[in-house]
């Protein structure tokens, strides 16, 4: 199933209106990973969601797509990759839809859930298709730059867009914002990408495909609901399940004649490295995010507008810097830029950590999201770029796959992450202050679950007693902050050891190279035999 290939100059017919709809299809997933974080405050008053719920709601379009990116990337190598984008940007409308007017917090988590999965079709194979369209070189790297650079600001996109749309319309309406795009999307790719692209004659490991769904789903929830309220033993069944999971999924693909996910490219130094390095960048951007955007509202009192707009500088660095990554790519190679990337991201969260507080100037807000947005603009393309090189086209849904899930895992993850530390940090900073009050026997239990639940409980309890309502908003936010800090400071530590796997395990520029030459003499009996 050979199908087109690039042309002399190393690119597809009509080059620009297909790079333009790939951008667009990737755009449509990056929106909606993050329109709902604007909207959390105000699903968490309308549903009466919980902290743990949010976090939930949050996580959703990414569990939906990490779950599913790995195993719909496999079946569009198989099966068409074309078909598969189409299939992702066409279920995103009915996805949104649901999101947009769940009655309860229950069903908006499943829309999010619905979104995702759309979203797993179309993400991986964007990527896929640059890479099989483009010949390896300055050409695909400019085009995997542009990629991700203006896919990934969508992520900063969605939310001020979203904030846009809070001022006049309710919560449900962020989660229409893709819609358009999605349909825009949808028609230029049908009348502008090839049907069929180097694409593979292989089975498919379907067995493998539904085992890594259960594994990564299993991970992100064990991690997302750890610190909700007796649900620790509930937790800690889902991450030791996963791991279970992921012992069965590696013996499986070592041993399936065609595997899903085949670990003999997995284990090259030029693919796990930058996966791993890739999912702490990207989940740095979004846990940061998650949690700054409660920050920006709960704290700072911005309006949903203004905290949307409070983080344009991330989308502007990341956008800005793309083409300058491209070029440093070709020129220093992949692992230093990477290493570049991670120089900005960690005094981003510094910024956050030690700046970011009541009272917080607008221009500490704006240089922490600026530094986050360049470093992710910096070090994705190459993340990027060398996993999609370290294997044959042919199985480049693989690749691509993986570097979505270096995104949405390390989001969801990340994000997760962030909100558990977030909401254990807040728990434990209003119980002390409970405990210091001379009016601490008053507080009845209840009462004092409904503080310690969250920020939006804190202060829905608040409005029922007008004359503690100043004192309870205060102990909020100064909970808030207390947890905020501990996972800035956890995103910080994250980002240290990212720097550290790249500086010491990812080859200089002439290493790098020469690796790939050598990767792609392995490949070509296969290559051939496949043929």
């Amino acid at each position: 199933m050979a199908g087109t290939t690039p042309d002399a100059d190393g690119r597809p017919a009509r080059a620009p209106l297909v790079l333009v709809a790939l951008i667009l299809g990737a755009l449509v997933c990056n929106i909606n990973l993050a329109v709902a974080n604007v909207a959390l405050p105000d699903i968490g008053r309308e549903l009466d969601a919980s902290q743990t719920s949010l976090t939930l709601v949050a996580v959703g379009c990414t569990l939906g797509l990490a779950m599913s990116v790995l195993y719909f990337g496999a079946l569009g190598d198989r099966y068409g990759r074309k078909l598969m984008l189409m299939l992702g940007l066409g279920l995103t409308i009915p996805a949104s839809i649901i999101s947009a007017w769940a009655p309860n917090v229950e069903v908006l988590m499943a829309g999010r859930l619905f979104t995702g999965l759309a979203a797993g079709m179309a993400y991986p194979t964007t990527l896929a298709l640059i890479t099989a369209l483009w010949a390896e070189g300055p050409r695909r790297v400019r085009a995997i730059a542009l990629w991700s650079g203006v896919s990934a600001g969508g992520t900063v996109l969605g939310p001020v867009l979203a904030g846009l749309l809070l001022e006049s319309y309710w919560w449900g309406s962020v989660f229409l914002i893709a819609v358009p795009v999605a349909a825009v999307a949808f028609v230029l790719v049908a009348v502008s990408v090839p049907a069929h692209v180097n694409e593979s004659s292989e089975r498919v490991d379907h067995l493998g495909g539904w085992i890594s769904v259960f594994m990564v789903a299993a991970l992100v929830l064990g991690i997302g609901t750890i610190s909700a309220p007796d649900k620790l033993t509930m937790a800690l069944s889902l991450l030791a399940g996963a791991l279970v999971l992921a012992g069965f999924f590696a013996w499986r693909e070592l041993r399936a004649p065609n595997p899903m996910y085949d670990l003999h490219y997995a284990r090259r130094r030029l693919f796990w490295v930058p996966a791993i390095a890739g999912m702490i960048i990207f989940g740095s951007l979004v846990g940061s995010m998650y949690v700054g955007q409660q920050f920006l509202q709960n704290v700072l009192e911005y309006s949903t507008l203004d905290a949307g707009t409070a983080i344009l500088p991330a989308a502007i660095g990341m956008v800005c810097v793309a083409p300058l990554s491209a070029k440093l790519v070709v020129r220093i190679g992949s692992r230093d830029t990477m290493l570049l990337g991670y120089a900005f991201i960690f005094p981003a969260f510094l910024v956050m950590l030690f700046t970011w507080g009541a009272g917080t100037a607008y221009i500490w807000v704006g240089l922490g999201y600026l530094l986050v947005g360049i470093g992710a603009g910096l070090a994705l393309t190459p993340a990027a770029r060398s996993l999609t090189g370290s294997v044959p086209v042919r199985k480049v849904g693989m690749a691509s796959g993986t570097s979505d899930l270096q995104r949405d895992l390390g989001g969801s993850v990340m994000q997760a992450l962030l909100g558990t530390l977030l909401t254990i940090g807040y728990a434990s900073a209003f119980a002390s202050q409970i405990d210091a009050s001379p009016a601490a026997g008053q507080v009845s239990q209840s009462t004092e679950n409904a503080l310690l639940q969250s920020y939006s409980s804190a202060a829905t309890l608040a409005g029922r007693y007008p004359e503690y309502q100043q004192q309870i908003i205060d102990a909020a936010r100064t909970s808030f902050i207390d947890g905020a800090n501990w996972a800035y400071a956890a995103g910080a530590i994250a980002v240290v050891l990212g720097a550290i796997l790249v500086a010491l395990r990812y080859p200089g520029h002439a290493r790098e190279l020469a690796t790939v030459a050598d990767y792609q003499r392995q490949d070509e009996p296969a290559a051939a035999k496949a043929g």
